[in-house]
């Protein structure tokens, strides 16, 4: 899923590029957007939902003819994006939200612009947008990626009716290796390089016998105890099958593609090959 971030001041045309982008986008794709209300309830008072969750449910979920609206505790900008990207989204667009790490359009000026992070585009007002410009730096953009959107996409494959089983495996930080605690890992790849290792993996793997399709991926940058590394998913006509490739992939990711581990202990900092 590509991701972009809209930001600005009021009334400099956030909303109205959204729309722009969004009704373009749709053409191609799915595309999902994310509004920054941090002033506003979208839940209001008095109504049974929001009694619903004031009376501590963590998720209220509302129905009616024509909308499905999922209301959830602890508002954070990765788990709304994973959200996105597990609903199977080819793009998102988020309006506001200027203090993330996400890659940004930049409408007019701020007085902290120095301050904000991955700023891939500023313009002077939404009068001087080309559009067109601004798709191609969104599909430039890297991916957004959770292990739900890998298997919908498989899913989606029409070779999927030789299917008879899928098989996922999700690489996580370990916090604790013996005695030695983690704070983070830090990962770095030759982009092209590493990308067309894993995509010659998958193409190699999808050759044997039985295999109908492998998606791998593996992110970059630094990610956290508990978090998710890499991602891979099989799916086979038999079970047999599937769990060697399964293996096969794990093993290959590791010792074939060229990434870096940084490891960032309590004890020290050092740079590893092996970064399963």
């Amino acid at each position: 899923m590509k991701v972009i971030s809209i930001i600005g001041h009021k009334k400099t045309g956030k909303t109205t590029l959204v729309s722009r982008l969004t009704k373009q986008l749709s053409r191609t794709g799915k595309v999902g957007t994310v509004k920054s209300m941090i002033y506003h309830r979208f839940n209001p008072d008095d109504t049974d939902t929001s009694r619903h969750f004031d009376s501590g449910a963590d998720m209220v979920t509302a129905l009616t003819k024509d909308e499905f609206v999922t209301i959830s505790k602890n508002p954070d900008i990765e788990k709304a994006l994973d959200t996105l990207a597990d609903n199977g989204m080819d793009y998102a667009i988020v309006e506001g939200d200027k203090n993330s790490d996400l890659p940004k359009i930049l409408l007019g000026d701020m007085d902290d612009d120095r301050h904000i992070k991955n700023v891939v585009e500023q313009v002077p007002d939404v009068s001087h947008i080309n559009t067109d410009k601004i798709i191609e730096i969104i599909c430039s953009q890297p991916d957004w990626v959770t292990l739900d959107l890998l298997v919908k996409k498989v899913k989606n494959n029409p070779e999927i009716k030789k299917a008879g089983a899928i098989g996922t495996f999700t690489g996580v930080v370990r916090e604790i290796t013996s005695e030695v605690q983690t704070k983070m890992l830090e990962f770095e790849k030759y982009e092209t390089v590493a990308e067309d290792k894993i995509n010659q993996i998958s193409v190699e793997l999808k050759q044997k016998p039985g295999i109908v399709d492998v998606l791998i991926h593996h992110k970059s940058g630094r990610v956290n105890p508990g978090e998710d590394i890499v991602y891979i998913v099989v799916v086979a006509s038999h079970r047999t099958e599937l769990f060697q490739t399964l293996s096969e992939a794990i093993e290959r990711v590791k010792s074939e593609v060229p990434i870096w581990k940084k490891e960032i202990t309590i004890d020290g900092n050092y740079w590893v090959h092996d970064h399963g």
